[in-house]
């Protein structure tokens, strides 16, 4: 008893210790980059507000959600705080400025957190054809895979191009170059990561897990985890060179000898500090490697960060 004690207050020390870290250096070095002051006029449209025929896929930083479809996961107040990683719709996601979505599913088709599920993948089809309809210019970067511990869907490769089939962008390494408007009309880059199932073939309407990469630590210490981003950042390449994309998630994880673990109060460890990521890419001589950066509880100011970096990169000013 006394040694889980002990080991309680050495990690909340560790956890108090990282958080003033991470405060400290926003507080020394700020959050400014190329681009940084930048605010689309309409966050539903902020690809159509840059300009369709002036960026290239390659040259987006694509602000993306981290478990996407758990706002109605689990039962409220009870399982949902402890796998819910969004609290918005996918339709009002898009809508504030999300442009890659992590949707997890099961053999039913459901979508799931671990062991926790909630509405059909149809729902997530459905908001995505919404958006959609109400923009010309935006593109979406569709990540689907099936969840950890769980079976593949039953034929949900031909689901997916049923689904999606008029908005899908095929898989081709040229894409990587090309700017928006040479894709148009077509938006959505479908990503599918079955677990045993066969994977998208080369040239075919879905990309397989290869085009969709990351380093995912697993921590619940927010400087740790800062850190370990932009040290496997530091290791790619610069994304006008790959044909792949990569993803820094700016979240940490609840753990289980951890007394809190819900994941809102866990992640607003490090929820701030997108800015000073970027920042810091910059500052290192990383920033032409950033690409993806997601988030849990994506908000306007996340989105702002990414579209501005965007906006300088199509300005040429980084």
């Amino acid at each position: 008893m006394g040694a889980q004690a002990s080991k309680q207050i050495a990690r909340r020390k560790a956890i108090s210790t990282e958080k003033q870290t991470l405060c400290d250096l926003k507080g020394s070095c700020g959050t400014d980059f190329p681009g940084s002051d930048y605010r689309p006029a309409d966050r539903q449209n902020w690809m159509s507000g840059i300009g369709p025929d002036k960026i290239r896929i390659n040259q987006i930083v694509w602000p993306g959600t981290h478990d996407s479809a758990t706002n109605k996961i689990g039962i409220p107040f009870v399982t949902r705080p402890f796998a819910q990683c969004q609290s918005l719709s996918i339709y009002r996601q898009l809508c504030r400025g999300a442009r890659v979505l992590d949707i997890r599913v099961n053999q039913d088709r459901l979508i799931c957190h671990g062991i926790l599920k909630t509405y059909s993948v149809d729902v997530v089809i459905a908001d995505v054809k919404k958006f959609l309809s109400e923009t010309q210019s935006e593109v979406i970067l569709f990540e689907v895979r099936t969840e950890f511990g769980h079976d593949d869907p039953p034929e949900f490769d031909r689901y997916l191009e049923e689904q999606l089939g008029e908005h899908l962008i095929h898989q081709d390494d040229a894409v990587f170059g090309k700017t928006v408007a040479e894709l148009l009309p077509r938006r959505v880059i479908c990503v599918w990561k079955p677990r045993k199932s066969e994977a998208p073939k080369p040239g075919g309407a879905l990309w397989g897990p290869g085009y969709l990469k990351d380093n995912w630590i697993d921590t619940d210490l927010p400087s740790t985890k800062f850190e370990s981003n932009l040290k496997f950042l530091s290791q790619q390449g610069a994304a006008a060179g790959r044909r792949f994309f990569y993803r820094v998630e700016n979240t940490v994880t609840p753990q289980p000898d951890n007394p809190i673990v819900c994941v809102k109060p866990v992640t607003s460890r490090i929820h701030s500090y997108a800015r000073l990521f970027i920042n810091q890419a910059v500052a290192k001589g990383w920033g032409d490697r950033l690409q993806i950066l997601s988030t849990d509880f994506i908000d306007e100011d996340f989105v702002d960060a990414c579209a501005g970096f965007t906006y300088a990169r199509a300005e040429g000013k980084a």
